[in-house]
C-alpha cells in the first residue's frame, strides 16, 4: 500500500538553525513519536528503533535512516526503512526544504511511502488517519525544540 502526504509548518528560527536541528540526532530522537533508539551510523546515516501503534496494530520498527541530496541550509532527501516483524514493514521518504519567511523559517515536506503486511490490510483510512497524526505530533514536537 502506497501513501503520499505534504505540508508545511512555519517555525520561529533562522533557518541555519532549523538547519543544524534536523541534524542532529538528540533532537531528532526527541521529536518521533515513540521512538526509542536513534544513533548515527556514519556521515549520513542512522539505526533507529521506534514503537508504533496502529489501530489494533502494534510493533517495534528497526530501520536505517539516510540522508541524501544534502543542500544546507536549504534541505534533502531522507529516506528510510523498517521491519516490524509480523506487523509488516515500512519504507520511503520525504524531501524537505526550508526557506525564509516571515523572519523565520519555512518547513516544506513531501513524503512518499509504502507499507506491507498486517498494517496494510488496515486500509488506507486508517492508515492514512495515523500517518497524518505522527506527522503532526513530529513537527509539533520539533517546533518547541526549534523555539526553545
Amino acid at each position: 500500500m502506497a501513501m503520499t502526504m505534504t505540508g508545511e509548518v512555519q517555525l520561529a528560527a533562522p533557518r541555519e538553525m532549523v538547519w543544524a536541528k534536523l541534524n542532529d540526532p538528540e533532537v531528532l530522537k526527541a521529536c518521533i513519536p515513540g521512538c526509542e533508539e536513534l544513533e548515527k551510523t556514519g556521515d549520513n546515516g542512522f539505526r533507529a528503533v521506534a514503537k508504533m501503534k496502529v489501530g489494533p496494530v502494534s510493533a517495534r520498527f528497526k530501520g536505517r535512516v539516510t540522508l541524501s541530496d544534502l543542500d544546507p541550509p536549504n534541505g534533502y532527501r531522507i529516506s528510510g526503512e523498517g521491519e516490524g516483524g509480523v506487523a509488516g514493514f515500512a519504507k520511503g521518504g520525504a524531501i524537505v526544504g526550508l526557506t525564509e519567511k516571515e523572519g523565520g523559517t519555512l518547513l516544506k515536506y513531501d513524503v512518499e511511502a509504502q507499507i506491507g503486511g498486517k498494517l496494510a490490510q488496515l486500509g488506507q483510512r486508517l492508515i492514512n488517519g495515523a500517518a497524518k497524526k505522527l506527522a503532526d505530533e513530529f513537527f509539533a514536537n520539533f517546533a518547541k525544540a526549534v523555539q526553545g
